[in-house]
């Protein structure tokens, strides 16, 4: 294993940070969701511009988190009011619960694209500065940092699991086809981009905080004395007896970062506006309860 500072910059939460997270979510206005989504959409002249786009660019992301959750097997049904009384094995037969490996499907799937928007963001800002010969506002170290904080979600738990050729395959066409949507669209609008990563990025929020949750109610026994991966302790400066639990919170706070991190930027004009994160990074306590 490779050890020492080899990795981009990367926030490392306080306890009470880890705990500061909340879910939340994004409803916005109609008149800013189309103003942001013109170039994509021309505005016409019969249809009513404030309301007739606003479901393309939510329902593109459910859409795609649906996919997410048919390849991976991920269910999310709330726990009947008696679960307590239920044996696991009845939980997860009913498909109220997931096991490990079920999780573990689930997380490698996910991260495995999850990496894809900040490098192709990265490599367009990049070639984009090199060829109009000027800087770029500090954009480009953002999205590559959040590119290689999804690449190490994917290196922490494959230390777990092994994907099958059979998966492998999967996330291989999955990655080559997103990849170069996400290519061509990014190119068209960026802030359209970034706003339906923000959206996928909740989407993670809640999905590891069902995670949380379910270890802590001792629905995953597999994983509650588990320690903590090694590659995990070395990147988030874990403590040494760290469990799994540890490691889910993490990364965790790392996906309501990327959260705030997208919905901000799509705020901004990709062209002229300065990176705010290139200058300053909040702490916990404002990502995790704040949407932007």
């Amino acid at each position: 294993m490779v050890r020492g500072d080899w990795v981009l910059f990367h926030p490392v939460y306080s306890p009470e940070e880890l705990k500061a997270v909340e879910v939340t979510s994004s409803p916005y206005p109609p008149r800013y969701l189309t103003s942001m989504m013109h170039p994509l959409f021309p505005r016409s002249s019969t249809a009513n511009p404030r309301h007739s786009r606003i479901p393309l660019l939510v329902g593109s992301s459910n859409l795609h988190e649906r996919c997410f959750d048919i390849v991976s097997g991920y269910k999310h049904k709330p726990l009947p009011a008696d679960w307590k009384s239920w044996p696991i094995e009845k939980l997860r037969a009913e498909g109220y619960v997931l096991d490990d490996k079920a999780w573990l499907r689930r997380i490698l799937f996910l991260e495995s694209i999850a990496g894809v928007p900040g490098m192709v963001a990265a490599t367009l800002r990049h070639l984009q500065s090199l060829r109009l010969m000027r800087r770029d506002s500090g954009w480009i170290h953002t999205c590559l940092e959040e590119a290689e904080n999804e690449r190490m979600h994917l290196m922490t738990f494959m230390t777990l699991r092994k994907p099958s050729l059979f998966f492998r395959g999967i996330v291989l066409g999955a990655q080559g086809v997103f990849y170069n949507l996400f290519f061509l669209s990014y190119l068209v609008s960026p802030k359209t981009c970034h706003r339906f990563v923000g959206y996928l990025e909740e989407e993670a929020v809640v999905t590891y905080t069902k995670c949380i949750k379910d270890i802590e109610n001792g629905l995953i026994p597999e994983w509650t004395d588990m320690p903590a991966p090694e590659i995990s302790i070395d990147y988030w400066r874990l403590p040494k007896d760290a469990k799994m639990i540890d490691l889910v919170y993490a990364v965790r706070s790392d996906e309501t970062t990327h959260r705030f991190v997208n919905h901000s930027l799509a705020n901004l004009n990709a062209d002229t506006d300065v990176n705010p994160f290139a200058l300053r990074e909040p702490d916990m306590h404002t990502k995790g309860k704040t949407i932007e």
